[in-house]
């Protein structure tokens, strides 16, 4: 109840409205951080019964527009979605299986990075990926 109650906060700041399905895919992309569209359709279908896959798309949409989550995109992966958007972190990705952690900025100022010619542009994010094998795939 206690999460629901900020996710219902969290939307209301944001602008928008509380429905089931913005706080049923919240509380999906709570428990299954980096989820896809299709587990986040599936964990909302759970919880709520028929739920349109548009619908699943627009609300993630609408969250990530106005900063509830996080749209990331590994090289060769689906899109992934995550609720931890208030930080600049980055992420861990494992070759084998695809499982995705959360890697934080260890030294600097957010972001982290800072191009050695920034082209006239005002940064405000970075974003790195780290590749490499789970220790379950390494020992596979």
């Amino acid at each position: 109840m206690q999460g629901e109650l900020d996710f219902r906060q969290q939307l209301r700041a944001a602008g928008l409205r509380v429905t089931a399905p913005r706080l049923a895919v919240l509380e999906v992309l709570q428990e299954h951080p980096h989820a896809t569209a299709d587990i986040v359709a599936t964990g909302v279908r759970e919880r709520l019964g028929a739920v349109s896959t548009q619908t699943i798309y627009d609300v993630l949409h609408a969250c990530a527009e106005h900063g509830l989550l996080r749209r990331i995109e590994p090289a060769g992966s689906a899109v992934r979605y995550e609720a931890r958007t208030d930080d600049n972190h980055h992420h861990l990705v494992c070759r084998a299986c695809g499982q995705i952690v959360d890697i934080d900025c260890v030294v600097g100022r957010a972001p982290c990075l800072d191009p050695d010619d920034d082209h006239g542009y005002l940064v405000d994010e970075a974003e790195v990926t780290f590749w490499g094998l789970c220790p379950d795939c390494r020992d596979s």
